[in-house]
């Protein structure tokens, strides 16, 4: 079935009113995007940010009556905004296919894939997660999900306990699993990443050594390995929660980083990590080190 999409640019301000509005004239979805470059990768829990400016994408059928329909909604969208908005045509087609496209089996480090089902890699030594092409976000091809794979990589992950704060769908934890890790808890205050994490923890055979849970209903325990890979300011909020879930000798990751915020989230956790040098890459930032605190007598 093909579809129309309408889509045009506001101010954050005025999105949720049009959301409404178009949800009231029949959109079978509308996605608001960043029409910048402000971002947002994981937002603290209770929080839901949203950019400064927004284009707004609505689909709706593509028969007459709804053309006609969205030709007068872009007429006084343009007149609302001063900006014309775009209509185009949408025709159906294998949208599973089209993410496989783009998702090809990618090496992070020396051993360890992510992979969709049925691609595996060439390497015949390969530690491999498996995703499933319909939870399509952690993927670990942004930069910092990568620096985090590769971290854990090169990390000594053999009997470990690993907590992944902010678990999305269960990249970090699994994978530590995968390259030895005795047991996981992934935590996320989104209903959504504790599903994606549940059925990809299923789908590589790791759900008997995975723990799934809000932050509320977290285990308090200390942890051999913490990750992080949210947003600075979380993370900067969080420090002393995860610290807290450090022992002697724990190791620490920390992602979602800028370059230009690192010194802050750093400030964050000195007094308690021996943090190395960040590592960089496309202006984003992966925090790591070992813990300092100090076995109780």
């Amino acid at each position: 079935m093909p579809w129309i999409q309408l889509k045009f640019q506001m101010p954050r301000v005025q999105a949720e009113a049009a959301e409404a509005a178009l949800e009231a004239a029949g959109a079978l979805s509308v996605t608001l995007l960043d029409a910048g470059d402000e971002p947002q990768l994981e937002p603290g829990p209770g929080e839901t940010p949203l950019w400064s400016e927004v284009v707004v994408s609505a689909l709706f059928e593509a028969d007459a009556a709804r053309q006609a329909l969205v030709g007068r909604l872009a007429a006084g969208l343009s007149e609302q905004t001063g900006a014309a908005p775009t209509i185009e045509r949408i025709e159906d087609q294998a949208w599973e296919r089209v993410w496989l496209d783009d998702f090809k089996p990618t090496r992070f480090g020396e051993r360890l894939w992510v992979c969709p089902h049925g691609q595996p890699p060439e390497a015949q030594d390969a530690v491999v997660v498996w995703l499933d092409p319909g939870l399509a976000f952690g993927t670990g091809h942004h930069p910092t999900t990568a620096m985090c794979l590769e971290w854990l990589d090169a990390a000594d992950l053999a009997g470990k306990t690993v907590l992944d704060f902010g678990c999305g769908s269960g990249i970090l934890a699994i994978a530590a699993l995968k390259l030895g890790a005795a047991r996981a808890i992934a935590v996320d205050h989104d209903p959504q990443a504790l599903d994606a994490t549940r059925d990809n923890a299923a789908a590589n055979g790791v759900a008997d050594r995975i723990g799934i849970h809000a932050p509320d209903a977290a285990p308090q325990t200390t942890y051999d390995v913490v990750l992080a890979n949210i947003l600075a300011g979380p993370l900067v909020a969080l420090a002393p929660l995860l610290i807290g879930h450090l022992r002697p000798g724990s190791a620490l990751a920390l992602s979602g980083v800028l370059a230009e915020q690192a010194e802050a989230v750093c400030a964050a956790y000195t007094d308690s990590v021996d943090l190395d040098p960040p590592r960089i890459r496309e202006d984003w930032v992966c925090i790591s080190g070992l813990s300092k605190i100090e076995q109780s007598p």
